[in-house]
């Protein structure tokens, strides 16, 4: 069977790992790293380290943070407040869905979503040597139905098949409990780069059970930097009169240095925030200097920090788990290693929370520990999650009747009956929601379908079942069934944020056809460098050589040099390969005629004379030798 990957789509880093030889391993990118910055190019088509470097030069088309927009509509006020700060476009699209602008082509969230998941899936292919077609994805415990499809959609796009949708904190627990044996109470807190989750598990045996779910998935570490940008931003313009972030380039300098205080201060008690040249007033320049110390952004984050411990108070209500019977408290997300995080969650949990796992790892090594059960390389592990919000329909007067309660242990099934609210109603429609309020319109709507040919009849006559199935991935399929004519109907729900079959597919083609591209770009890339790096070999060979080449192959070796320069920026692939075979040949005759030459003694030069005897000679050709295959062997590794 082939190999299932786990992966971590996060907002701010993604990771990916695997299971080998029974042990969950994470998987480094081609870069050397444990994480990708989840920051995409769609236009060049490039992902992770190489975009994030050119941020603050093309901040129109470097897209970010897409976790907080895939599967949301455009007037979601999240997706409003986000919009304030992001320095690319957010706009509406079909179906008032939210999807960004670049350089006038429109992607949705699951488009980019899936060029870093093509990204991760290229790089785990490289490491195991075969091909990856299936994955197992994270997804935050509190994302909604259509967030869920949304991202199952993204790796349908970048050619993975999900086989299943898993819940952070869930394969966090996973990660932390694998090994652990007696029964007990964890909480895990998992504040990452978008969002919030508190999910409360019980352990035992190889069982791990959801006891209740809650959060935020607007809530991370997107929102402390903005709160220091704003800072930084506001205490400029008192100064200078200039408000930053209305400058795109200015505004991505504002958020790179935020981050990067806000990491600094984890580990220190002050930092500065210097950014020369930041702006232009009166035709001169202004640069920003600023002192930050931890105990100010505390102050700063404080509400936020406050705001993680509502869902924590909710999560062990629906548990009916007091705080004082919690055995351990896991941290999770790159946000927990905040010195401030640490000391709240110690004082509300009344003890230290366990810090043994790598925030930005442990998900992905759940994530790889799940798909080591679907594989059956992982034995003896039982999971149990839960849906997080109600689900249910729309009745008379406008109210939410629910069908699964909040905290249900998914997979699970629900069924009730219904009947008309008119007389001779012959058709009924079906509004699904999900969400905690009484009233429909305050909770979010999922589909509607409508059931049709119900006989005519008094209301209150017909009997219409209405089903609601929720499989392992938290994906929900609704069925209506007039009971007197057997007549059904049934939706999958996908919600108007979603992907039709047929869009889906066409992105996953457009996907492909630009791996193929992506794979040139980036063979030439390395052609080029090699190249590059020949070039510079081959000028230090000469300049080192001096008067001891032979000046026509010096002259020879010069007029490699300059061909392969003529094309190294705008030649192909096959000339540059060419042109750099042709110099490296051509380089040998230095070597040679520098070995060919004879041995001089003497401070001035002196006499040139042979070796003394031919064991001399046989040691010291010997050694050349040694040294020739060393750099040969260099060459190649480089």
């Amino acid at each position: 069977m082939s190999k299932i990957i786990g992966i971590d789509l996060g907002t701010t880093n993604s990771a990916v790992a695997v299971m080998e030889g029974g042990k969950p391993k994470i998987i480094h990118s081609q870069e050397g790293r444990n994480v990708i910055p989840s920051v995409v190019d769609p236009i060049k088509r490039i992902v992770g380290d190489v975009a994030k470097r050119q941020m603050v030069m093309n901040p129109k088309r470097t897209i970010f943070s897409i976790k907080r927009l895939i599967g949301r509509h455009s007037d979601d006020e999240e997706v409003k407040y986000d919009v304030k700060w992001l320095p690319y476009t957010v706009k509406e699209g079909k179906d008032k869905r939210a999807v960004v602008e670049a350089e006038g082509k429109t992607f949705t969230p699951q488009e980019i979503s899936a060029m870093i998941l093509q990204k991760i899936k290229a790089d785990a292919e490289a490491y195991l040597g075969e091909k990856v077609d299936k994955a197992v994805i994270t997804v935050p415990a509190y994302f909604d139905d259509a967030q869920r499809q949304a991202t199952k959609q993204a790796g349908e796009i970048a050619g993975l098949e999900v086989v299943r949708i898993l819940n952070e904190p869930t394969a966090a627990a996973l990660a932390y409990g694998l090994d652990k044996k007696h029964s007990h109470t964890i909480a895990v807190y998992d504040l990452g780069g978008g969002t919030f989750d508190i999910t409360i598990l019980e352990l035992g045996d190889g069982v791990f059970e959801v006891k209740a779910t809650n959060g935020d998935t607007h809530l991370g570490g997107d929102d402390f930097d903005r709160v220091i940008v704003d800072y930084i931003a506001d205490e400029f313009k008192k100064e200078n009169g200039i408000d930053l972030r209305k400058d795109a380039q200015a505004l991505q300098r504002l958020k790179d240095a935020a981050e990067k205080a806000k990491i600094e201060l984890s580990s220190s008690l002050e930092t500065e925030i210097n950014l020369p040249f930041v702006t232009v007033k009166d035709n001169q320049p202004l640069h920003l200097v600023l002192k930050l110390t931890r105990s100010k952004l505390e102050s700063l984050v404080s509400d936020l920090i406050n705001k993680t411990f509502q869902p924590v108070k909710s999560a062990l209500k629906d548990s009916k788990v007091e705080v004082s019977k919690v055995d351990e408290v896991v941290l999770v997300g790159g946000m927990t290693r905040m010195p401030k995080i640490i000391e709240e969650v110690k004082k509300f949990f009344g003890k230290e929370p366990n810090r043994s796992v790598n925030p930005d790892e442990v998900v992905a090594i759940g994530a790889a520990i799940q798909a080591g059960v679907l594989t059956g390389e992982t034995k003896d592990v039982v999971l149990l999650d839960v849906t997080p919000l109600t689900l249910g329909v729309e009745t008379l007067g406008g109210v939410m009747t629910p069908l699964i309660q909040r905290n249900t242990t998914v997979p699970t099934s629900k069924a009730e009956v219904f009947s008309t609210a008119g007389d001779n109603q012959t058709q009924v429609e079906i509004h699904i929601l999900q969400g905690e309020r009484p009233m429909a319109r305050d909770n979010k709507s999922l589909g509607r379908f409508i059931l049709e040919g119900i006989p005519p009849a008094p209301r209150g006559v017909p009997q219409v079942e209405v089903s609601f199935d929720i499989d392992a991935n938290g994906i929900l399929t609704v069925t209506a069934k007039d009971k007197a004519t057997g007549k059904s109907q049934s939706i999958k729900i996908t919600g108007s944020t979603g992907l039709s079959k047929d869009e889906v597919e066409k992105m996953r083609e457009e996907a492909e056809k630009h791996a193929d591209e992506d794979k040139e770009v980036k063979e030439k890339i390395e052609v080029r460098n090699k190249a590059d790096n020949m070039i510079y070999v081959a000028e230090k060979s000469l300049k080192d050589a001096g008067d001891k080449a032979p000046k026509d192959v010096k002259e020879d070796v010069e007029k490699k040099i300059k061909e392969l320069k003529e094309v190294l920026d705008k030649g192909t692939k096959e000339e540059l390969e060419s042109k750099t075979k042709d110099l490296s040949d051509t380089l040998q005759k230095i070597g040679q005629a520098m070995y060919n030459q004879p041995k001089t003694e003497g401070k001035d030069g002196g006499e040139s004379s042979a070796p003394n005897d031919g064991a001399t000679a046989d040691k010291e050709d010997k050694g050349d030798k040694k040294d020739r295959k060393d750099v040969e062997e260099g060459e190649v590794v480089s």
